[in-house]
């Protein structure tokens, strides 16, 4: 019962599987249901704790110091600090976030646990920072995922300013399609993300392979970047919130939907969507987002902040429809990761599939007509011999061959064979 009373209840599981969990009557099961249970009634799998297990200090020693060693330290934010570190077992590098302070208590233990239970529930997405485990030390959480060499899309942008340079169209495209396909994967799990923005989406510079991927080998759409050189994913889900029943806690107020501020939660994708569109911008080259004021207003209004560098008119538009007003409005992460403007070879991939289908069905067409045609014939064919009106019912042809060593001639004749 000690150890039933330490599970926690991950609130992004399907409602089906949380379901076993609850009586008849759709309350909890508390301890004293799962005492006075019959026998075999009171397993794991049908009980539910009456309590969550917290952050609480341990007085065992420390995992990160024991499975871990610390290379360098590679990112701060209000949650917590970054390290690189090796893990000493399997030699391989990875991320490992530990929170500044004591979150027993504090609000942000909230954030914390919901970027564990998002990740444990999301799995593995080529667009999605990859989650591998997750403890409390002395209060503090560690979260253990995937190392990005490539640092932060934020940081990228700060060193593009210091030399004047802006992410040109083809490489906005790039990370804009990148990231539609990992918020269409979140938004298709039942959640939204809440924070997109350009610290919290980070680049991994693939290490080249001795058999890259062939053009033949790719099956789906999640496939497309296996052989790119580098990949956008999304990361922090500390803000993740059900689409069905939302608990928001605002992200940041510069990349922040106006639906959200007025609690508007009718369309929480389509929030993502419209700081996706922002983030886009800010990598184009757009000064620093207001955090308030008039120009944050004049945004919200569906006007894109000034983007030092000349766009297509076709990607131009389809970020303002990415701020639109009204959510409503906005493309989906699934219009997106489709989107003619963003991958041109898609539409021309749908125009030979198109032509391929319609060179099958003429095929097909001429295939059936033949066969009819040779039907049609051969009857006809049977009466076509001249001097041949049939074979005699109940007579058969012979073929003998008359002579041993001599040269061979054939007989032929009609009827019964002599003996």
């Amino acid at each position: 019962m000690t150890s039933l009373a330490l599970v926690n209840i991950n609130p992004f599981t399907p409602e089906s599987y949380r379901k076993q969990f609850l009586k008849s009557n759709g309350k909890r099961k508390t301890r004293g249901d799962l005492e006075e249970a019959g026998p075999g009634e009171g397993n794991v799998e049908q009980g539910l704790p009456a309590k969550r297990c917290v952050l609480r200090e341990t007085n065992m020693a420390s995992r990160y110091e024991k499975e871990f060693l610390e290379v360098e330290k590679i990112g701060v934010g209000e949650f917590g600090t970054v390290y690189k570190c090796i893990k000493r077992l399997d030699g391989c590098v990875y991320a490992i976030k530990r929170s500044t302070k004591p979150l027993v208590g504090s609000s942000d233990e909230n954030l914390a646990m919901h970027e564990v239970y998002a990740h444990a529930v999301l799995g593995h997405h080529p667009h999605v920072v990859r989650y591998y485990s997750a403890w409390a030390e002395d209060d503090h959480m560690v979260i253990q995922n995937e190392y990005c060499n490539g640092g932060s899309l934020q940081a990228a942008i700060s060193e593009n300013a210091k030399s004047g340079n802006h992410f040109q169209e083809c490489k906005l495209k790039d990370i804009l399609l990148q990231i539609s396909l990992g918020l269409k994967y979140i938004h298709n799990s039942g959640m939204a993300h809440l924070d997109i923005k350009p610290s919290n989406i980070f680049i991994c510079h693939k290490m080249q392979s001795d058999s890259p991927v062939v053009p033949e080998e790719i099956e789906n759409e999640a496939d497309w970047f296996l052989s790119a050189n580098v990949m956008y994913k999304i990361g922090d889900l500390g803000h993740v919130t059900s689409i069905s029943k939302p608990k928001v806690e605002e992200g940041d107020s510069r990349f922040l939907a106006n639906e959200i501020l007025q609690e508007n939660y009718q369309h929480l994708p389509k929030a993502d969507i419209f700081a996706l569109g922002l983030t886009i911008a800010v990598a184009a080259g757009a000064e620093s987002l207001p955090t308030n004021g008039a120009a944050w207003h004049h945004i919200r209004e569906g006007n894109l902040p000034d983007i030092p560098q000349e766009l297509s008119k076709e990607f131009h538009q389809l970020l303002k429809n990415m701020i639109h007003p009204d959510p409503a409005e906005r493309p989906s992460a699934a219009a997106l990761a489709k989107s003619r403007v963003l991958c041109p070879s898609l539409g021309k991939t749908e125009e030979l599939q198109q032509q391929l289908s319609l060179e099958k069905f003429k095929t097909a067409t001429l295939e059936r007509e033949l066969k009819e045609a040779q039907q049609a014939q051969s009857p006809k064919e049977c009466h076509s011999v001249p001097g041949v009106s049939g074979t005699p019912t109940g007579s058969r042809s012979t073929k003998r061959l008359v002579g041993g060593k001599s040269a061979k001639s054939s007989s032929f004749t009609w009827g019964q064979s002599s003996p």
